[in-house]
Parts: structure tokens; C-alpha cells; sequence
């Protein structure tokens, strides 16, 4: 287990905890990405800009900045 790194692109991952504060879970929450859930971290932006994070339980992809993707605590999926 450990903080999703920005760098790890392509790979199956599942959602171990949320290390947020209290509003970073509640929007995590919100957009449908728990614990256990299944996700695959896509490309990133230029010059390390956001990391684009498909949860594949719900088909939602969307784009976290490094600092959240960093509060994700993740295990490799295989």
C-alpha cells in the first residue's frame, strides 16, 4: 500500500484509503471513487499537471490534481 503515484500510468490500482481531510473525501465521495473501488490511472498533464484516474466500478474518469492523487492510498490490482 501507498499514496498514488503521478508517475504510475496504465496499471490497475484499488482504492485502499483516503488520507484527505475531510472535504478531499466528501468530493472524492461525491465523484464516486471509495475504498475498494477499481481504478486505472491514464496519462497525466504536460510538465506534471494533472493526473487523469478512470474508476472502473462506475466508468467515471476525471482529472485530480498531484496533491489529491497523492491522499490516495493504493494497492496494485492485478
Amino acid at each position: 500500500m501507498s499514496p498514488l503515484d503521478p508517475s504510475v500510468r496504465g496499471k490497475i490500482l484499488r482504492i485502499i484509503d483516503i488520507s484527505g481531510g475531510e472535504a478531499v473525501r466528501r468530493r472524492l465521495f461525491a465523484l464516486g471513487f471509495q475504498p475498494g473501488d477499481r481504478i486505472e490511472s491514464g496519462p497525466r498533464g504536460i510538465l506534471g499537471g494533472p493526473v487523469v484516474l478512470k474508476n472502473l466500478r462506475t466508468g467515471v474518469a476525471m482529472a485530480v490534481g498531484r496533491g489529491i492523487a497523492r491522499k490516495i492510498v493504493v494497492a496494485f490490482d492485478e
